[in-house]
């Protein structure tokens, strides 16, 4: 970890050795928020996002800030340990053949609307209320961009299934409204705070930030919904190829704001591509496509407020990776690893290996957040 601070701002916490400068930047600006408590911390996976970084952690006093907590409001980390020791190619891409049948990818949706007993129930959300059928439509996809499905072989002797996925664009809706009427209130009663920071915010005794928190919260259940769904649809594959057993779902969300106990004060925690690691708790940190992921344990770091990275980290924007990548090179990395994977065209290449940080470095730079439980190598990827 190492220390960055300025005059009259809170001290930067880095566990990423190399931030670029964006990201730093962000930091600084996270830094000067009045509201901000004690210090801002940025986990080994961190790289730029709007208005906070991406693997970013800060905490507050008596305000809420939408974007840091993103758009993709609960996306998180769901993952499952079969009975299985091993798994026949044919027999997996049977298994991969019907998880595409019963789960939609990208930005398609189911056609008929999914049962609402499995819906988070609704209270005082104006936004969900409004996009109410459309999430019934989205409940168990995936959706695109960086969420994945992928089979993985476990250094236990055992078969996991590993899934990414949020709140599609229902967290996107709630996030965007909520952004909005802070950038609103801010310039009505003149902020400190600069527009072009993107750090709008809502004090936590108005309604528009209760409303903001019971939506947010909303998107965070509606995320584990979509996420238990999905994986309760892949399980029904496996048995429909194989006999095998399940063990209870891990799962980890890192995109939410959460009242915490920190330092003596009750502060709201935004994870913004970050996740809790308090003693003991199990966590899950993939990897790239064709990398290595991690089953681990939280320390309970304090100096963290407790969390840890959500994953590798872009190493590059995606048109910058469709630009620099060679699609050959990136294919025969999986190849010669025998993962089944889904790159297969140079739009793909924003999802190869070669655009994220290393995994190996990112877990030895949090070694004091988290000890890995179990070590998870790729044998088939599923992407959006």
């Amino acid at each position: 970890m190492k220390i960055i601070n300025e005059e009259n701002a809170l001290v930067i916490k880095s566990w990423c050795e190399a931030p670029e400068d964006g990201a730093i930047e962000q930091a600084k600006n996270l830094a000067r928020l009045p509201f901000a408590f004690r210090q801002i911390c940025l986990m080994p996976d961190t790289h730029q996002g709007y208005g906070m970084p991406i693997g970013g952690v800060m905490a507050t006093i008596g305000n809420v800030v939408p974007n840091a907590v993103g758009v993709d409001i609960g996306c998180g980390m769901c993952a499952v340990k079969t009975s299985l020791t091993e798994i026949d190619k044919d027999v997996l891409k049977k298994v991969l053949g019907k998880i595409r049948e019963k789960i939609p990818l990208g930005f398609n949706k189911h056609k008929e609307p999914q049962d609402e007993g499995l819906m988070p129930a609704l209270d005082s959300c104006p936004v969900v209320e409004r996009e109410y059928k459309n999430a019934c439509l989205s409940l168990g996809t995936l959706g695109g961009g960086n969420h994945f499905i992928e089979v993985q072989r476990g250094d236990d002797d055992h078969i996991w299934v590993m899934l990414h996925s949020g709140s599609r664009n229902l967290g996107k809706q709630v996030a965007d409204f909520y952004n909005k009427k802070a950038i609103e209130i801010n310039e009505q009663y003149f902020s400190r705070v600069p527009k072009e920071w993107e750090l709008a915010f809502l004090p936590l005794d108005s309604t528009d930030a209760q409303l903001y928190m019971n939506e947010m919260q909303y998107c965070v259940d509606f995320a584990l919904a979509n996420r238990s769904l999905m994986m309760e649809r892949i399980q029904f594959s496996f048995s429909d190829s194989c006999d095998v057993s399940f063990e209870p779902m891990i799962n980890i969300a890192h995109n939410y704001a959460t009242m915490e106990h920190h330092f003596g004060r009750n502060v709201l925690v935004h994870r913004k591509g970050a996740t809790s690691a308090r003693e003991s708790e199990v966590g899950i940190i993939p990897g790239s496509q064709g990398t290595a992921s991690y089953i681990v344990r939280g320390k309970g770091n304090t100096d963290s407020f407790m969390s840890c990275s959500h994953g590798a980290g872009r190493a590059m924007g995606r048109k910058q990776a469709e630009r620099t990548l060679d699609l050959a090179t990136e294919q025969k990395k999986l190849d010669d690893l025998g993962i089944i994977h889904a790159i297969r065209g140079i739009h793909d290449l924003d999802e190869a290996a070669g655009a994220y940080k290393s995994i190996d470095v990112v877990m030895a730079e949090q070694v004091d957040l988290v000890e890995i439980t179990t070590k998870l190598s790729p044998l088939a990827v599923i992407k959006g």
